[in-house]
C-alpha cells in the first residue's frame, strides 16, 4: 500500500464519525478538531493533516485546525509486572523510534496498555446563535 493511504483511509472514517456527531448539534462552524493518535498506529501525522485538510473541504470542518497528541506506547509484563513507557530502538529504514515490545527489566513479552489508540479527543464549535 502507498504511504499516505492508510491516513486518507484512517481520516475518511475519523471525519465520517465527526460529522456524524455534528448532526446532533446546532453549529455554525468547527474550528478545531484534536486527535490522539498512539505509536504504534504508524500514522504519519503529516499525511494526517494533508489528508484532513483536503477530506474537510466543502464540509463544516473546512478551514479548522487538527491538532494532533502523540500518545507513547506503555506495556505492562506479566512476568516481573513492570508497568510503564515501552523502550524504543531507533529503525534505520524508517528514521524513527519504534517501541520494542520486550520488558525494559526483565525481557519478557509484554502486553501493550497504551498507545494503539486513534481517538477524537475534542471537537472546538462554533454554536449556531439559538432566538431567545
Amino acid at each position: 500500500m502507498d504511504r499516505g493511504m492508510h491516513e486518507v483511509g484512517v481520516m475518511t472514517s475519523i471525519l465520517e464519525a465527526v460529522l456524524e456527531e455534528l448532526k446532533n448539534h446546532k453549529v455554525q462552524k468547527v474550528e478545531e478538531v484534536r486527535l490522539t493518535i498512539g505509536d504504534l498506529t504508524y500514522l504519519g501525522e503529516d499525511q494526517l493533516s494533508f489528508a484532513f485538510e483536503i477530506l474537510t473541504r466543502g464540509t463544516i470542518l473546512e478551514g479548522s485546525t487538527l491538532v494532533v497528541e502523540h500518545e507513547e506506547v506503555e506495556v505492562r509484563c506479566p512476568t516481573c509486572g513492570y508497568d510503564g513507557r515501552a523502550e524504543y530502538y531507533q529503525d534505520e529504514m524508517y528514521s524513527s523510534n519504534v517501541p520494542t515490545l520486550n520488558c525494559p527489566r526483565c525481557g519478557s513479552r509484554v502486553d501493550v496498555v497504551k498507545g494503539k489508540s486513534c481517538t477524537v479527543r475534542s471537537i472546538k464549535v462554533v454554536e449556531e446563535d439559538v432566538p431567545a
